[in-house]
């Protein structure tokens, strides 16, 4: 957090990026979950009333549009000043001005039951033994992040990777992981090491690919590795090889009849969670 007066002694655009920042990070700490470091902290000045006076610099910027300052001006004199609608429409409005949007890692993650650790991370997580998938030649990093989040949030063990997978660690897989990447963690494997891991540990493989059977006819395994391939090559042949307990395929009617790899894994996760 920073005091107010420093903003005024920021430039137009450092001092919009801190400020977007800055109302993001109130909004965690309104929910209850601030990010280790960024917790409200100012003791000479109440939560709510630090909240109005950023407000109060955001309508002073001469790049905000005339119905975004009266929007503005009417949560501040509302009688019931609800601080994280506030800070989100002013968030909003600033990311307007600078040219971005909000988007999937910008959201509020939820509190969480598990204990967490020196850093802030999860150390021990509530999932399905045994359900794994594996990611082979993922690119973009997008996709990447958005399939460790809903392998953490639909309860995967752990997510594997091919050799020629985009780095999770990059910083866009990172930002739409939203911390799934760091709490899951991951393991490459070539389609080699992962017949034999499959085999050491007792769990069947199966792929996501279109001319399988339908998925809701398919039987899940209770414990298992699903590949998913990517969107331009789909699962190589070489991995559909590996498949010996089958094929699954998510029917569609569109003209294109194509899903984003990571909306696809989410399906496929609902279906397989719902057998579990």
């Amino acid at each position: 957090m920073i005091e107010p007066h420093k903003l005024n002694q920021l430039q137009p655009g450092q001092k919009r990026r801190k400020l977007a920042l800055t109302f993001g990070a109130l909004e965690r700490d309104v929910d209850g979950i601030p990010e280790k470091g960024n917790e409200y902290n100012f003791k000479s000045m109440p939560r709510a009333d630090y909240i109005k006076k950023l407000i109060e610099i955001v309508i002073q910027d001469p790049e905000l549009p005339q119905a975004s300052k009266n929007q503005l001006e009417e949560v501040l004199q509302s009688s019931s000043f609800d601080e994280k609608r506030a800070c989100n429409l002013a968030r909003n409005n600033l990311l307007a001005i600078i040219g971005t949007f909000p988007a999937e890692w910008d959201l509020i993650i939820a509190p969480h039951a598990s204990p967490l650790d020196e850093k802030g991370l999860v150390k021990q997580r509530d999932f399905f033994h045994g359900v794994y998938v594996y990611a082979e030649d993922i690119r973009s990093p997008f996709n990447c992040g958005s399939i460790f989040r809903t392998a953490e949030a639909m309860g995967a063990e752990k997510v594997l990777i091919s050799p020629m997978c985009i780095d999770p660690n990059h910083p866009k897989a990172l930002r739409s992981g939203m911390g799934c990447i760091e709490t899951l963690g991951f393991e490459r494997k070539s389609l080699d090491e992962l017949e034999e891991f499959a085999k050491e540990n007792d769990l069947p493989i199966f792929v996501l690919e279109t001319g399988g059977k339908p998925i809701e006819e398919f039987k899940f395994p209770k414990k298992g590795i699903c590949i998913i391939g990517s969107e331009e090559l789909g699962v190589s042949p070489q991995a559909l090889s590996k498949a010996t307990y089958g094929r699954v395929t998510i029917p569609m009617k569109g003209l294109k009849a194509s899903l984003n790899v990571g909306v696809a894994y989410g399906i496929l996760m609902q279906a397989w969670v719902n057998q579990l």
